[in-house]
């Protein structure tokens, strides 16, 4: 990546995000006394482990949207037309295939987008407007975390071109506008505590704070900060918030696994590397029990059209891939968070909390291929068995329900349970048609959580 500021070499695993994390971590040694800025300690033992050190556990972009300036042909509108019709009289999403790519395609477009269709957890979000050659630009998508975690940037722009090389659409370098990157940083900090007046930015920026009351209650305090925002969508943002009440929040497990990948990895390491002795044997979990010690803190740099463009210049994928590092950079400068220094009631004097230390050291890497390592298809298997378990718990609930109303006791449950078998069992058999295409229905829904193949 060519940039401005010259950033020393820094040894980075390609496929795993905490690369060049121990070495960050290792090299920051204070001077003195004088200077508090990246003072992170090393554990003085090999044989113990600091239970409060700062660890990376991911870094990567984690949504990444765009425009195309083309129009789906005649054909491609056709076929979906056709299809958003069902869509629209069945109430559902229907499954669409062409030329060898699947979608679920929405019932209803938004936007002024005539058709939503999702490739699922290792595709894009693709909104196709009704050909118009008055309006060249008729072809948005995005990519969501799941994707951009464990496949990363070069793959995102691989499956666009392989796409619309499928749908027959024809583009060129300047027919791409990226309209919005978001960068993240993820830090095992346990000790950590968010305090929004450490939080240094420019005089511009607009700031909202998030106590949550479930927080409130859950630790009896007069309540935790969970969240700081900084700035608006469409130009810089910067936001640190707790992760890992978000994952749990949001049922976002998939996290759980990219993050003890790393944690694996940095273990394995420890064997030829002492700088690696921090890191701590036990898995992270979302148990309760375990949340002060499991505490992950996201830093995310947010950077909308207005900033891309008028900015930065940025709209192709060749200026992202040339000037994106730069502008997290900048983005770490004009917000910081910060120590309280004394009594100095100047905070821009304040010096970088280790934590921004940290997140900015991370940033001086080569950003572009940043993904997890982790393999997708047993985070997908846990996706399925969580699907599987929610269904049947709400089979368990909906049939105790049923014996509730039957006035069943306890012990004659079972009973119910066979009568429910045997009824279902006839349903299917009187009308076996419309068993079977419910039952191609739900396949279809479902088709992505099953899938295993990697993305084109």
């Amino acid at each position: 990546m060519q940039t401005n500021n010259p950033q020393p070499n820094r040894p980075q695993n390609k496929s795993c995000p905490a690369g060049g994390a121990i070495t960050a971590l290792s090299s920051q040694q204070p001077s003195n006394g004088r200077d508090k800025r990246g003072v992170i300690v090393t554990p003085p033992s090999g044989n113990t482990s600091d239970p409060n050190a700062l660890v990376v556990l991911h870094k990567g972009f984690d949504t990444l949207a765009l425009a195309i300036k083309a129009n789906i042909p005649s054909e491609l509108f056709d076929y979906l037309d056709a299809e958003r019709s069902i869509a629209e009289e069945e109430r559902r999403d229907v499954l669409v295939s062409y030329n060898g790519v699947d979608l679920l395609l929405s019932p209803h477009g938004g936007s002024g987008y005539r058709f939503i269709a999702s490739g699922g957890p290792d595709g894009a979000t693709w909104f196709f407007k009704k050909p118009n050659t008055n309006d060249p630009w008729g072809i948005r998508l995005s990519f969501g975390s799941f994707f951009m975690a464990t496949h990363g940037l070069g793959a995102a722009k691989a499956h666009v071109d392989h796409i619309l090389e499928q749908f027959s659409i024809r583009t060129g370098p300047d027919d791409i506008s990226i309209s919005r990157a978001d960068f993240c940083i993820d830090v095992l900090a346990p000790s950590f505590i968010l305090n929004p007046d450490q939080c240094v930015m420019h005089s511009a920026a607009g700031r909202r704070d998030y106590i949550t009351p479930d927080d409130m209650s859950v630790h009896g305090k007069s309540g935790r900060v969970t969240s700081v925002t900084i700035g608006g969508t469409r130009n810089r943002q910067v936001i640190i918030y707790d992760k890992r009440a978000e994952v749990i929040a949001h049922k976002k497990s998939y996290w759980w696994d990219v993050w003890n990948h790393t944690l694996r990895t940095l273990r394995t390491s420890k064997t030829t590397n002492s700088n690696a002795t921090h890191v701590r044997t036990r898995v992270l979990c979302p148990d309760p029990d375990f949340a002060a010690e499991n505490r992950v803190w996201r830093v995310e740099f947010r950077a909308g059209k207005d900033l891309l463009k008028d900015r930065w210049g940025i709209r192709t994928w060749g200026q992202l891939f040339d000037q994106f590092g730069d502008l997290c950079r900048e983005a770490g400068e004009v917000v910081r968070y910060v120590e309280p220094t004394g009594s100095d009631p100047n905070r821009a004097r304040w010096q970088n909390h280790p934590l921004w230390e940290l997140v900015c050291a991370e940033m001086n890497d080569d950003l572009i291929e940043m993904r997890s390592g982790a393999d997708p298809n047993p985070m997908k298997e846990v996706h399925r068995e969580e699907h599987i378990g929610l269904i049947y718990r709400n089979l368990l609930g909906s049939s105790i329900t049923l014996a509730a109303l039957s006035n069943a006791d306890t012990n004659a449950l079972g009973q119910v349970f066979r009568q429910l078998a045997a009824d279902m069992t006839a349903d299917v058999e009187a009308d076996p048609v419309r068993a079977a295409k419910q039952l191609q229905d739900a396949k279809d829904r479902y088709v992505f959580i099953k899938r295993r193949e990697p993305p084109a």
